[in-house]
């Protein structure tokens, strides 16, 4: 055991032209303070305390000298002309050095600070140091130092030396064995003289006498206990938890697709199919009717106008299916600027009922192309994000690591395990499943799209008629997205705080987005939006985003700005939807023509003639989205929420929802079947995303408040000992996500066989 001596003064004066001076004189340093001894605070408030107690830096004995007594000089001195009582009292501390797994309560105050040493046992490399308080308030700062004279444990100087963390009624500091060579170190306990850092009140500003405050009851009992960290074996068992769990989503994957390939094995036996299909692409053995399919004369469309689809493929079936080649003849420009398609357009995305085949007229390969541009645009915008982000956040580390101050990062502290340099391990490596699910999402795609190729080689070229028209290229870029975000997710945590909150949303913005074009695209595969004009939108969204973190919170004008913004963007694309692309701005005020127009379609439609609505299932739909929209804008605009990020996050995921909903209740309607894969996808989504939205509305800490009172949320560890609630929701939103994805990548697989006029477009 180490002693150590603390010292107790006390004098009556209040004169701060002739303060008391205490000079403690020892073998390895000075310490010295005055009586009244002043704190210094906002607006140049001043506290004075006549009561000062102060620990006096301790000399272990050596084991060449041995136990010996400790010689201790104290000066005391004072400039005033006349005599000053004081108080003065030496005491031996008795539970001076703190213990493994036993709690030790005590009380500090600002002019009483306490701190204490504690040694590593032998078989200990990694301890946490928990700190408790029934009370929120005084302010109090938790540090720790080495074993070096001075200690600095007095409001102005704690944060000059070690490790430091602010609190409220909790607090916890993970230290290793290894950044202490003599294994030792001391806790330090300081109680602020005010409590704004800690998200207290802001004291006033006053001038004069007023301004200063004398002995301020500002005591707080503390409880500190310090406990065993994890072992290195818990590291190496997270790490393998974490891999292997998503490694068996690869294995699930391979016997699925060893199960298809033997059924389509066994098909292609009983002369059903050839054996190198894996779309499920009817053969040319089925008969192709040469005339006006049955149910497709609404809105007045003759036999030549529906045989019109038929007419813009010839291109391609003049050439193999896999020569994609870059002429400019198969620009799909090419296309928009003929007149008379241009007309055909007009006329048939008009009608009454709409089926695939009215939507699917341009050339596939020109579309497969302008797909594909999704994919290699957002590899390039993963490029530029990521790698000013990498480095940012690495500088936020090394920030955190030189400075020693832990209230800028908002940890969970309770579950936050180092390695290397990186101070929560487990946050980062929780992401994994995003990469891993992401990379095996892909391969799925690829492995589709070199069995759709090879089937268009294989089989008649008639059978470009049947099923939905496959394009790969939204697929990829939503592989890429998910890999993305689990990189970007991990880069947020290495140092999670306000300035860096959009990296783990920003493609989450993309992934919802994404998803709903993709969704569109099913079934409007000649009229979906571009690749850059898609992420021109989500580059606008980000930009909102941003301005919402630092103007949201309290800027009335951004939210009555941002609502109207959302209301119109809402209305705009329902117009642009509920009328397939056809809503166009014309004439020579093209400035308000979309006004104009949309006011003359009100009146004629809903107030001249209060008529049923042409397209009676898009209009609910969008009547619902409206509603969702409008009440989101509502919301904000009235309880304005300091997390802007969340809530655009909410946005996209209700519209996103509520859109797939509506597709498969159609697709329901329709006739139409759920396959067994699709079907099992859709229930595994729904069970995944729920669990993984219980474990995401458990709070650990939010940067919404200040560091003290984030660090009131911190939780333990709840699996393995290593990963705490929101790691498994970084699990389980992975697998979510993939679930998600495979939705959209089987749910018309029941198509495939059949014909592109006899599907409905919704």
């Amino acid at each position: 055991q180490v002693d150590a001596v603390r010292v107790y003064v006390n004098s009556s004066s209040e004169n701060l032209q002739y303060p008391v001076l205490f000079v403690v004189r020892q073998q390895k340093g000075v310490l010295s303070w005055q009586v009244p001894l002043i704190f210094r605070g906002l607006y140049q408030r001043t506290y004075n305390y006549q009561e000062v107690s102060r620990t006096l830096c301790p000399s272990e004995p050596t084991p060449e000298t041995g136990p010996s007594d400790q010689i201790i000089f104290v000066d005391v001195s004072s400039m005033a002309p006349f005599n000053i009582a004081y108080e003065l009292l030496v005491t031996r501390l008795e539970n001076f050095q703190l213990e493994t797994n036993k709690a030790f309560t005590f009380t500090a105050s600002p002019s009483q600070p306490q701190y204490f040493l504690y040694k590593f046992p032998q078989d200990v490399d990694s301890v946490i140091i928990k700190v408790v308080s029934d009370a929120a308030y005084p302010c109090s700062v938790v540090s720790v130092q080495d074993i070096v004279c001075p200690v600095y444990d007095l409001d102005h100087n704690v944060e000059f030396n070690g490790v430091y963390q602010s609190m409220t009624k909790q607090a916890a500091i993970t230290v290793q064995r290894k950044d202490f060579p003599g294994e030792q170190f001391f806790i330090v306990f300081v109680i602020k003289p005010e409590d704004y850092a800690c998200g207290g009140s802001v004291p006033s500003s006053i001038h004069g006498n007023a301004n200063r405050t004398w002995n301020l009851q500002r005591t707080k009992n503390l409880q500190v206990t310090i406990v065993p960290s994890i072992k290195k074996s818990v590291y190496i068992q997270a790490m393998l938890f974490s891999f292997l769990s998503f490694l068996s989503f690869y294995l699930g994957s391979v016997v699925v697709a060893f199960v298809h390939y033997i059924r389509v094995r066994r098909k292609a036996l009983a002369g059903r199919l050839s054996p190198e299909d894996g779309s499920g692409i009817v053969t040319s053995s089925h008969p192709i009717a040469a005339s006006t399919p049955e149910g497709s004369s609404y809105g007045a469309i003759d036999e030549s106008s529906s045989s019109g689809g038929h007419q813009l493929s010839s291109p391609e079936r003049g050439l193999p299916a896999g020569s994609d080649t870059d002429s400019s003849v198969e620009e799909e420009s090419d296309f928009d600027t003929m007149p008379e398609i241009e007309s055909d357009k007009n006329v048939i995305r008009t009608k009454v009922f709409l089926y695939l085949s009215d939507l699917s007229r341009k050339d596939r390969r020109i579309v497969s192309k302008k797909y594909k541009i999704y994919f290699w645009n957002i590899i390039t915008i993963a490029v530029f994000y990521a790698l000013p982000v990498i480095q940012l956040v690495i500088t936020y580390q090394t920030v955190v690591n030189v400075t020693g101050n832990q209230d800028i990062c908002y940890y969970n502290f309770l579950c936050a395990h180092p390695f290397g340099v990186l101070s929560a391990f487990n946050n980062i490596l929780s992401n994994v499943g995003h990469m891993l699910l992401g990379f095996l999402f892909l391969l799925i795609v690829l492995r589709r799209d070199i069995l759709h190729r090879r089937a268009m080689e294989m089989k008649d070229v008639y059978t470009l008629d049947y099923g939905i028209p496959k394009h790969f290229g939204l697929f990829y870029a939503m592989g890429i997205a998910l890999m993305m975000e689990g990189v970007l997710s991990a880069c947020y945590h290495v140092c999670p705080n306000y300035s860096n909150f959009q990296f783990d949303t920003s493609f989450m913005y993309m992934i919802a987005g994404l998803c709903m074009l993709k969704l569109y695209q099913t079934r409007h595969p000649d009229i979906n939006a571009s690749a850059y004009s898609a992420y021109a939108s989500f580059a606008v969204v980000i930009c909102l985003a941003v301005l919402g973190v630092v103007f949201g919170k309290n800027d009335m004008w951004f939210w009555v700005v941002f609502s109207m913004i959302h209301v119109l963007a809402s209305l705009a694309l329902s117009t642009q939807i509920y009328y397939v692309g056809r809503f166009k701005i014309d004439g020579p005020d093209s400035d308000l023509g979309i006004f104009r127009r949309a006011a003359m379609v009100l009146y004629t439609d809903c107030i001249k003639q209060c008529s049923r609505p042409m397209y009676m299932d898009r209009m609910v739909l969008l009547i619902v989205g409206n509603l969702v929209n409008w009440s989101f804008a509502i919301f904000g605009l009235v309880y304005r929420p300091r997390d802007f990020a969340s809530y655009m996050l909410g946005i996209f995921i209700c519209n996103l929802l509520l859109y797939l909903a509506f597709y498969i209740i159609m697709k329901l309607r329709s006739s139409e079947k759920l396959l067994p894969i699709p079907l099992f996808c859709i229930v595994a989504t729904a069970v995944v995303w729920a669990a993984a939205l219980y474990f995401f509305f458990q709070t650990l800490s939010s940067w919404e408040e200040t560091p003290a009172e984030s660090r009131e949320k911190n939780r333990a560890c709840i699996l393995l000992g290593f990963f705490d609630d929101h790691d498994v929701w970084h699990f389980l939103s992975a697998a979510a996500l993939f679930f998600s994805f495979l939705v959209l990548l089987t749910l018309d697989d029941d198509l495939d066989a059949v014909r592109r006029d006899k599907i409905p477009v919704f």
